[in-house]
């Protein structure tokens, strides 16, 4: 019999939420027994929800969305690393991170959190906002495997299955396989996710801890689109009305169709695949490297229009007239195709060597993309049907005499990142007493080429930036231990902010480019206690940020596409306090408490047009002043229950701080039971889980913020006009059953 799950019942504090830590800066770390009550639908954003500095913005309850954001102590979900068993997850163009392409929650081991900075060797660019690090389960020691199926609110069907194959032979290779189908929905308005996954990990272990595995994660998903509304059409619609899309196709009506909601499914597949190596050479070093291969294709379609004539490529005037359905007036109702298709390749690999106080270690990670972007229109049918949603092919898209495609953009970007880094800790007064000491190089390159007319055929950048740290660790005694650690971070622009985008309709320039934009830097600092024994668990971190170009993502619309994008802010001081605190499992109950104050101000004003928007002094935007949670969780080994509850202050949406989201309350609950084993069945368990249990309607968080939402006056004078933010709007309530077991 084979057991294959985490021990529903082990001794982590919090009901899995919180562990003792012994690294010099600010970690937290959800366990597997925390992840196996929740919703098998939860994404590691969901998961990470309740950890001090998160504030997770969602737009449905079940994680199947890609629009969904988390911002870390104001830091947004762009400026946070993302790796997968030593490998990068973040997107190569925006270093946005998409939960739901992650794995499946039922092969997590853990998700760690580092919310000031990443890692010393961690292959990321972007982590000024800290670190999600990933870990797969370990596979079993036998053969064997788990089950579970889903039902539950909004037609929502999901099926898991994991195969493991057990030590095979002698060999010390042993491997899992997993497959899960989810579909579910829109909880508002029309539409229907529907995702497939692949999760698999070959582990192969000789020798002293020597390792080697395959690991890897396929994701196919069609997803539906919720709009982001302003906050007056919130006011005014709710969840309801205009704040959602038109579930019948109608180009008679004032949007000449662009409102329907199958122009706007947008399909991604992507694959991601790792080989972590460890080696110990000797008693004293150890060698470890990840080579790593990646590849991704997706579209982020929308409703758009075209005139059948007059049309335009980049600047160059076109002679065509086209033929195309849903045409009314000499303009065409079309899904506007905005496709991206990356690969990436790379490896990190590094040495550590302990010799006598001093644990040395040096290494290098080599990264290479590859990165084609480009807005194509397909025609739609008279029932508002497109003949392809994955855009971008001549056989379906919209083409010009010559055979060639309608486009609004067209840009290729090649990227190599070198990065050197070396470090040094030294350990003290009988090991209580550890400093630490590291540099990186970071130097990247971009290579790009923008085939529009009219726009500078290249975009080339180039970037070298040192990246110093020092930290400090004493253990006071077993119970009691301080930190003090500062590190440098720096982030790019957003691939976008290079290129120039067109509209075909004009010709006239929507998007423009800039290969001139700084890179953000930022200082760290944290300061921390930690308290652990057999019963509490518990942690205060001090913080502060100092920036300088400060880049803000912002979702813009090119010819009816919703794109990411980046720009400028300044400088920015950010400062708080992160508390933590669990209880270890005491009569079957273990409480969770977190929370945080946070204060950050921008640092200078802002650039509009020719003149200057007086928002030095300001608050930052997405930084909500106060959040807290709570959670409960009783397990006997047989029935269990949580329930969590989280607060999040409000929070601006614009740089002038004259508009805001206001706070907000949510609550989750789940409840269970666990049989004993039976035949072949190892703990069969039923299992309801409860999201956003008092449906709260609710904005969630800031999806594209704005310098000012109201008309100002500028420092010299002039009249700055408004321009309105849009929020994500949270999911409703949520019930989920699901039936599981291993064998």
């Amino acid at each position: 019999m084979l057991n294959v799950t985490a021990n529903p019942v082990a001794d982590h504090a919090g009901g899995g939420l919180i562990r003792p830590q012994t690294q010099p800066q600010a970690m937290s770390v959800v366990g597997q027994d925390f992840i196996a009550r929740q919703a098998p639908s939860a994404t590691a954003y969901d998961l990470l929800a309740l950890a001090p500095g998160a504030n997770v913005a969602t737009s449905d309850p079940l994680g199947l969305s890609p629009q969904v954001n988390i911002s870390v102590r104001g830091l947004n979900g762009d400026a946070i690393g993302y790796v997968l068993e030593g490998m990068p997850l973040n997107d190569i163009a925006y270093y946005s991170g998409y939960p739901s392409q992650f794995a499946d929650s039922e092969n997590y081991e853990s998700i760690a959190l580092a919310q000031g900075a990443a890692q010393l060797e961690s292959p990321v660019l972007n982590a000024a906002g800290g670190l999600m690090n990933l870990r797969f389960r370990t596979p079993a020691e036998k053969a064997g495997g788990m089950v579970n199926i889903s039902y539950g609110s909004y037609n929502t069907n999901r099926e898991f299955i994991r195969l493991d194959s057990g030590e095979i032979g002698h060999t010390g290779l042993k491997g899992f396989v997993s497959y899960s189908h989810s579909a579910a929905d829109n909880w508002r308005g029309p539409g229907r996710d529907e995702r497939q996954h692949v999760d698999f990990k070959l582990l192969k272990t000789w020798g002293q801890n020597n390792s080697a595995a395959l690991v890897g994660t396929w994701n196919q998903a069609i997803d539906s689109y919720y709009p982001q509304p302003t906050k007056a059409q919130w006011q005014q619609d709710g969840i309801h009305g205009g704040n959602n899309l038109a579930r019948t196709y109608n180009v008679a009506n004032s949007a000449q169709g662009t409102d329907y909601w199958r122009l706007y499914r947008q399909p991604e597949r992507t694959l991601y695949m790792g080989a972590p190596i460890e080696l110990h050479l000797s008693q004293s070093v150890t060698w470890r490297i990840t080579p790593y291969a990646q590849g991704a294709y997706g579209n982020v379609p929308g409703g758009s229009t075209l005139p059948t004539s007059g049309l335009f490529n980049g600047t160059q005037p076109l002679p065509d007239t086209l033929t195309l359905p849903s045409t009314q007036d000499g303009v065409a109702t079309v899904r506007a195709d905005y496709t991206q298709r990356s690969y990436r390749s790379g490896f990190t690999t590094g040495i550590e060597w302990h010799h006598g106080n001093n644990t040395f270690n040096a290494g290098y990670w080599y990264d290479y993309s590859d990165d084609s972007e480009y807005q194509s229109f397909t025609p739609i049918a008279a029932n508002g049907t497109a003949a392809g949603i994955w855009g971008g092919s001549r056989r379906t898209s919209v083409t010009l005499a010559d055979g060639s495609l309608l486009l609004a953009t067209s840009n290729h970007t090649l990227s190599q990142t070198n990065a050197l880094y070396v470090g040094d800790t030294l350990a003290l007064l009988h090991n209580k007493l550890t400093l630490s000491a590291g540099f990186k190089e970071v130097m990247l390159t971009r290579n790009g080429t923008n085939a529009m007319p009219g726009a500078p055929y290249h975009a080339n950048t180039s970037y070298a930036v040192p990246l110093p740290r020092v930290a400090i660790k004493y253990q006071i005694d077993k119970h009691h231990q301080v930190f003090f650690n500062t590190t440098t971070n720096f982030r790019t622009p957003a691939e976008t902010a290079l290129y120039a985008a067109y509209d075909p309709t004009s010709g006239d320039m929507t998007t423009q480019g800039n290969t001139k934009l700084k890179n953000e830097y930022s200082i760290a600092e944290e300061l921390g206690y930690r308290y652990a024994d057999d019963l509490i668990v518990g942690s205060l971190t001090l913080f502060n940020y100092n920036f300088t170009n400060r880049q803000i993502e912002t979702v813009g619309q090119i010819n009816g596409s919703y794109v990411s994008s980046t720009f400028n802010a300044g400088g920015q001081t950010t400062r708080g306090v992160d508390v933590e605190l669990g209880l270890r499992p005491w009569h079957h109950f273990s409480p969770y408490f977190s929370g945080e104050y946070l204060h950050a101000t921008i640092d200078n004003d802002l650039l509009s047009g020719a003149d200057l928007l007086p928002t030095r002094g300001k608050r930052a935007i997405r930084s909500p002043t106060l959040q807290a949670a709570a959670g409960l969780t009783y397990d006997d080994g047989h029935a269990f229950g949580v329930f969590t509850v989280k607060y999040t202050g409000h929070q601006y949406a614009t740089f002038m701080n004259d508009e805001r989201m206001p706070d907000y309350v949510t609550a989750n609950m789940a409840v269970g039971y666990r049989f004993s084993d039976a035949s072949f069945l190892h703990k069969p368990e039923l299992r309801m889980n409860f999201i956003n249990i008092t449906n709260q309607h609710y904005l969630s968080g800031v999806a594209n913020p704005t310098l000012n939402a109201h008309d100002t006056v500028g420092r010299r004078g002039t009249i700055i006009a408004g321009d309105d933010p849009t929020y994500y709007i949270g999911g409703g309530f949520a019930a989920l059953f699901t039936a599981s077991t291993g064998f």
